[in-house]
């Protein structure tokens, strides 16, 4: 069972599969499907299964990041690929440019497996061009053998002079300028340009403390000990921690960075039927709780979650309690003004 196999073996074989099924020629008049995911973000079992099941053949693709994907996806005009798995914010901004194609409802019966609480937020209202997946928190991850987590409870305190080439930071300029923002006590989604730049000023602060800059399996540098803490997403901190108990997870008094990805089927998608077959797939309790299970995240889906073992279910790392859901805030888009966090951001990973 994937959910039992350690993160650097289920990294194995989501990279075999990935190129398997990339280069698995296609049968004439097989059903085909393009789908562009997080990179560890689903079980090589999962996509066999709707295979076998459907007679639909997967091409599997992956990235580290929204930009990564929306970069691709804007290059081809919301074409390429058929399925992706854009965040709350890049949801947000790819609807508004039209690059997202209205789902159709009646095509997705086990859609109200989902929990109505993670549906119809301002991202996507009434959910017409998105179908949650998986969500959760980001926070700090920290290793216990090398630093006492009773003194690290706050955003604020990885500025401290103990981390100094210790930290790993995601290579996420949201997330990044989201945790400035609040160590600031600024918005999260500013589009002011002084609050932009402050933001940018207090990261460079920081600077002399991140050893790299890294959102491809970061569970392996905490377990191989390259970082001693840093921002790390709440499903990789329980990865890392099946492997070595010593990695911890700290929410941060300032408030969690909440995030949410979204399955949604691009404007030209050449197979929109198998994309809304293979998105009611995995709205099956089943199927949701295996995508659960094995990568360390929390499934949207009621009825899944109500399966799901109780060491999982009742893991307030993966599925925190209601006063650290309060203090998050989820990212939306920021229209023109990303360009400022842009030009920051680059000079922020140059050194300027």
């Amino acid at each position: 069972m994937a959910a039992a196999q350690g993160p650097r073996m289920i990294r194995c074989r989501l990279a075999a599969f990935a190129l398997a099924v990339f280069l698995a020629p296609i049968a004439a008049g097989q059903r085909e499907l393009r789908f562009f995911n997080w990179s560890d973000y689903l079980p090589p079992a999962v996509l066999e299964s709707f295979t076998r099941e459907t007679g639909i053949q997967v091409h599997y693709a992956t990235y580290d990041s929204n930009e990564a994907m929306y970069a691709k996806v804007k290059l081809l005009d919301g074409g390429g690929y058929d399925l992706v798995v854009p965040s709350t914010y890049m949801i947000d901004r790819m609807r508004k440019q039209g690059l997202l194609r209205p789902l159709d409802r009646a095509r997705l019966p086990h859609f109200g497996n989902l929990d109505p609480h993670h549906l119809d937020l301002p991202f996507d209202p009434g959910n017409r061009y998105s179908v949650p997946y998986l969500w959760g928190t980001t926070g700090i991850g920290v290793n216990a053998e090398r630093i006492d987590p009773a003194g690290l409870h706050a955003w604020a305190d990885l500025w401290q002079p103990q981390f100094r080439r210790a930290l790993l930071l995601p290579n996420d300029m949201r997330e990044v300028f989201h945790m400035a923002m609040r160590v600031l006590g600024l918005p999260v989604n500013s589009t002011d340009p002084a609050h932009i730049e402050a933001a940018y000023r207090k990261l460079r602060e920081l600077m002399p403390n991140v050893r790299l800059f890294s959102s491809d399996a970061p569970q392996v540098l905490f377990i191989t000990g390259e970082v001693d803490a840093g921002m790390i997403w709440n499903g990789v901190a329980y990865l890392a921690a099946r492997d070595a108990p010593a990695v911890r997870f700290v929410q941060p008094a300032e408030g969690p960075l909440l995030w949410m990805d979204n399955l949604a089927i691009l404007k030209n998608a050449e197979h929109p039927n198998e994309a809304h077959a293979l998105i009611d797939y995995l709205l099956r309790p089943d199927v949701a709780r295996l995508i659960s299970e094995s990568v360390g995240y929390a499934t949207p889906n009621a009825a899944a979650v109500a399966i799901l073992p109780p060491e999982i279910r009742n893991n307030p790392v993966i599925y925190p309690p209601a006063g650290v859901i309060e203090r998050g805030e989820y990212q939306v888009d920021l229209g023109d003004a990303i360009r400022h966090y842009t030009e920051y951001w680059e000079r922020l990973k140059a050194g300027q």
